[in-house]
């Protein structure tokens, strides 16, 4: 669907803005790849070849007995003795010398036979978020060419738990966003054009809801329901959306007495299609000049909550949980220096972006 002259002019605009359209590529790729996180960082193999079948394990789940073992649970696919059972298609030498059976199933013989060997295409980090390692050294390790930003002290990968940190951050302020974002501009836009008791009413709503330590709620409902991420999400969006009711109030508040406006209630034009169609697009400036602190508020709020305790999932790969880490971990900088740039280079990209965005839709730049 090709886009109006508008919309077309507003991308030009926006693309002369070379900071933030770069900052714009740079993040869609990292986000992108995040998204494939599993098929990037995990424990489990992203696919099997075992007696000329392929396996996905990623997706489905495998007991050891599908390739010659013994346990009817989950394969382990990092232990060596599995790891044997797949390469050389079960054999039962694998269970007197793993390690040298392996060896000599790759290079195709196993006590001078031809074999049929199978395979196991593994993940560039063959580590998940939540992979144990077994050390030789004590926790948290520095980074080497096994774990290239190191371990933190519970021996998980770092880099494997950035990258899903990192997803999680996103999709959780987008879910939060987005919602009371959606929810505030509505409340302000109903504030601003009718105005009256209406106004009235909702300012001292605010008022009083504004006073509500979000904080001791959060830590309340976690006590009675556990904590959960659609909790949090729900919560963080009940304490969100006042952030945009304000300046989109403002801007309905000016603009409602402004001729188009009264040309259009003449024309019979019904409020809604007078608020949403032609005021918004006004208020879209002061809306979009703020959302870069609304953005970045949600991911530091997330941060800090978890760095309290109050946050996601104890499970959960968390950005917060691993700047908890390093606070404790002085002796180990790699984990200060991994959330330090994590956060600035998430936080600056989507700052940029945002600012591209505002002088994009900025009329006074969008007709030039």
């Amino acid at each position: 669907m090709a886009m109006s002259a508008l919309n077309q002019r507003r991308w030009r605009n926006f693309r002369k803005n070379k900071r933030a359209f770069w900052s714009l590529i740079i993040f869609s790729i990292l986000f992108v790849l995040s998204l494939f996180a599993e098929f990037i960082a995990n424990d489990k193999p992203i696919l099997v070849r075992y007696s000329g079948q392929y396996y996905t394990p990623i997706f489905n789940f495998y007991p050891e007995t599908t390739f010659g073992g013994d346990f009817r649970t989950e394969a382990i696919y990092r232990d060596i003795e599995v790891q044997c059972l797949i390469v050389s298609e079960g054999s039962e030498l694998c269970w007197d010398d793993p390690e040298a059976t392996i060896e000599e199933a790759r290079t195709g013989t196993l006590d001078g036979l031809e074999i049929n060997r199978g395979w196991m295409l593994w993940p560039i980090i063959p580590y998940s978020y939540d992979t144990p390692n077994q050390l030789g050294q004590p926790a948290p390790s520095p980074p080497d060419a096994e774990h290239w930003l190191g371990t933190d002290e519970g021996t998980r990968d770092v880099l494997a738990r950035t990258i899903y940190g990192f997803r999680l951050s996103i999709l959780f302020t987008i879910a939060v966003v987005s919602a009371a974002s959606l929810i505030g501009i509505v409340a302000g836009a109903l504030q601003g054009f009718f105005g009256g008791w209406l106004d009235l009413f909702f300012q001292r709503f605010l008022e009083i809801f504004g006073a509500t330590p979000s904080l001791y709620v959060i830590i309340i409902m976690f006590a009675i329901f556990g904590r959960s991420v659609w909790l949090l999400i729900a919560l963080s969006i009940l304490f969100g959306w006042p952030a945009l009711v304000g300046l989109v109030r403002a801007e309905f508040l000016r603009a409602r007495n402004f001729e188009y406006v009264r040309a259009a209630q003449a024309l019979g034009v019904s409020n809604w299609v007078i608020m949403f169609r032609h005021m918004l697009p006004n208020a879209m400036v002061a809306t979009l000049t703020m959302m870069p602190f609304v953005i970045t508020g949600t991911i530091g709020g997330l941060a800090s909550l978890d760095f309290l305790g109050y946050g996601l999932p104890a499970e959960a790969p968390s950005l917060g949980e691993m700047t908890l880490q390093a606070k404790r971990n002085l002796q180990a900088p790699w984990l200060a220096f991994t959330n330090f740039f994590t956060f600035a280079i998430m936080l600056s990209l989507l700052v940029f972006i945002f600012e591209g965005i505002r002088d994009a839709f900025d009329p006074r730049k969008t007709f030039k």
